[in-house]
């Protein structure tokens, strides 16, 4: 009999539908020489301090640094999955083989294996690797499975990353609950939440700290269009006036009219970061909410496997991509076929092979998110936005090019003792291409408020598309022409960069800590982002948990507990978003065998023990501000 066994019982049914176990038992179904059984994600973790020894039960200081000569690893307590273990161990020590058929990813694969070793089971080991959950992905991986040992270093990574996060978790959360939280409040450290919280914080820090510079804007208005002095702005009052003097009551000449025609390829196919980044952009999902969604689309079989840092397809997938269009083509929402009008110019004719969106090279695990081609049915408003995003994003990177001109004109003001030179752009599109399928505004509505950015130093401009200011067609100008026009000086003042919102802290995440807006610069940085792509909702969701953050609207702030935690750590290690890149990065290539597991865990051990002296030798009486949460609702917003 062979064992099948998946993560959760709505994929074991699919499964077992497909492989012909189709007689229901507790616990599992069977038929066909099969029999398939399931998890409920993880059933076991790695022990804790006090099941190594009874010393380490009690909180205290004198026990610090734990670590345990061999991890070991233990069923969670409850009785619901002390249960299904019972059924899944007695079916795999009778078992000829097993297929594990965990997600296709780092934790799948560490869900499962520890299943196994807990069940001791001995008997061959297959893996079943698919990126969807469609009838025909299942019956083609079931044809094509794999050998258990070639997922031997991702499973080495799965459990790196595990080890590393009890070793320093368990061990700096005890050490600075001791040291600094007056014995109320559990001061939670970890990994990625600390370097996470610390980003929020000093970037609170720097806008509460900023302080407003003035500055002097020259423009002048010619023929209705206001064009603005090339020179800049200007720092003083003074130097402002006397530009503005040099050119009042002087003709406007026009020196250059240049007219450049170019053209903006589609936006990338969707990974889960850009996919949770425009969900908040635009409908203020949080990250958490948008991998639920995803992850339900995936399961109903309409997208492809969500949890993925590629934004590329294997060339394999090409020849299936007239299939999954024809399925959207078909598609409708309340009676309406939203895509067919956007497909039909399309439909008929060889698909646009592009090496942005077609290269095996880019691809490990898993591809980008795509719909699977199978009509969507039943979903709520949320399912259908998030699939109507990856819908039209597919679709898209299949259409022609948009194409615009940008129109630049220079002019001139000669005064008596200078001249002052001006300019003014303005684009227009002269064919939309990809762009008719944008639902309206996701081009260019940021989904920000208050003139907030990404989350760079200053506002960044709208894309092409999305902007009335950008998309302006100038009148036309001539060279040489010359008339009157109206000089004014405006004072402005430099404004602080904004407070992250979910959108803009995912993407800072992504690049550990470095603001990226270029798509090829943030993929080539991805490696040493913070956390997995799967793992980022959930760290900002336990940062709001252990009141660490608040959202005021759309804005992440730091409640004084997580400023006083951030500015308690001294240890870079455990709040600098590069070193923790690194670690990432370090974990990947133990996926990737270009490191050593065994090396990874002796370092942070080492790394822990440094810590743990460090913080037992500080001399202060420093404490953190413990927040209940009423407290946490009397908390003013910031004005800025």
């Amino acid at each position: 009999m062979i064992v099948c066994i998946a993560e959760k019982p709505s994929v074991a049914r699919d499964i077992a539908r497909i492989i012909g176990a189709n007689s229901s038992h507790d616990g599992y179904m069977e038929g066909n020489g099969y029999q398939v059984t399931w998890t409920f994600g993880h059933l076991c973790t790695l022990k804790e301090p006090g099941d190594y020894t009874q010393a380490w039960k009690p909180w205290a200081l004198t026990q610090l640094p734990m670590v345990p000569p061999r991890f070991g690893i233990k069923l969670i307590d409850d009785n619901g999955i002390k249960k299904q273990f019972a059924i899944i161990e007695r079916l795999m020590q009778a078992a000829d083989g097993i297929v594990n058929c965990g997600d296709a990813g780092q934790e799948g694969e560490l869900i499962q294996r520890w299943v196994m070793q807990k069940a001791q089971a001995t008997c061959p080991v297959k893996r079943l690797w698919i990126s969807s959950m469609t009838d025909e992905a299942i019956r083609e991986g079931f044809a094509n499975l794999k050998d258990q040992a070639d997922y031997q270093p991702l499973y080495l990574a799965g459990l790196s990353r595990a080890i590393g996060d009890w070793l320093l978790g368990m061990n700096a959360t005890r050490l600075y609950t001791l040291k600094y939280g007056q014995n109320r409040q559990v001061l939670s450290i970890g990994r990625v939440q600390t370097p996470t919280l610390a980003l929020i914080v000093n970037r609170q820090k720097e806008i509460e700290n900023f302080k407003p510079e003035p500055y002097w804007v020259l423009a002048t208005v010619y023929r209705d269009t206001t064009f603005t002095a090339t020179k800049g702005k200007f720092t003083s009052k003074e130097e402002g006036e006397k530009a503005f003097a040099t050119i009042e009551g002087k003709p406007f000449t026009v020196t250059k009219v240049e007219k450049k025609e170019g053209k903006e390829q589609p936006p990338q196919l969707y990974d889960l970061t850009s996919l949770q980044v425009d969900c908040n952009r635009k409908y203020s999902y949080s990250a958490e909410m948008t991998l639920n969604l995803i992850q339900s689309l995936y399961e109903k079989k309409y997208t492809t496997y969500p949890r993925v840092d590629t934004q590329y397809l294997s060339d394999d997938i090409y020849p299936k991509c007239p299939q999954t269009m024809n399925g959207l083509y078909q598609t409708k929402f309340g009676g309406v076929a939203p895509y067919a009008e956007f497909i039909k110019p399309i439909g008929g004719k060889p698909l646009k092979k592009s090496k942005r969106v077609f290269d095996t090279s880019k691809v490990t695990d898993h591809h980008a998110i795509i719909p699977t081609g199978v009509i969507p049915q039943n979903l709520s408003d949320a399912e259908q936005r998030v699939f109507d995003l990856v819908a039209r994003r597919f679709i898209a990177v299949f259409l022609p090019d948009c194409k615009f001109s940008t129109t630049t004109i220079l002019g001139e003001v000669i005064g008596e003792e200078d001249k002052v030179e001006f300019k003014v752009t303005g684009k227009e599109i002269l064919d939309p291409g990809w762009r008719v399928v944008m639902p309206p505004k996701l081009g260019g509505d940021r989904g920000l408020n208050e003139g907030e950015s990404d989350g760079g130093s200053d506002p960044q401009p709208p894309n092409l598309g999305g902007s009335n200011a950008e998309e302006r067609t100038l009148p036309t100008f001539v060279k040489g022409e010359s008339g009157d026009h109206k000089p004014t000086l405006t004072e402005k003042w430099t404004i602080p960069p904004p407070y992250y919102n979910e959108a803009s802290l995912l993407r800072a995440m992504e690049t550990a800590g470095k603001f990226v807006e270029d798509e090829t610069l943030r993929a080539a940085m991805k490696e040493n982002g913070i956390g997995r792509p799967s793992s980022r909702a959930g760290i900002i969701e336990t940062l709001f948990k252990r009141h660490y953050i608040k959202r005021d609207k759309k804005r992440l702030i730091a409640t004084p507990t997580g400023i006083e935690l951030i500015d308690l750590i001294r240890e870079e290690l455990l709040k600098s978003c590069e070193l923790t890149g690194i670690w990432e990065k370090k974990l990947r290539d133990i996926e990737h065998q270009k490191y050593d597991a065994k090396q990874f865990i002796d370092e942070l051990k080492q790394q822990v023990t440094d810590i743990v002296h460090e913080v037992m030798t500080d001399p202060s009486n420093r404490r953190v501000t413990v927040l209940s949460d009423a407290d946490l609702k009397k908390i003013k917003s910031p004005k800025k």
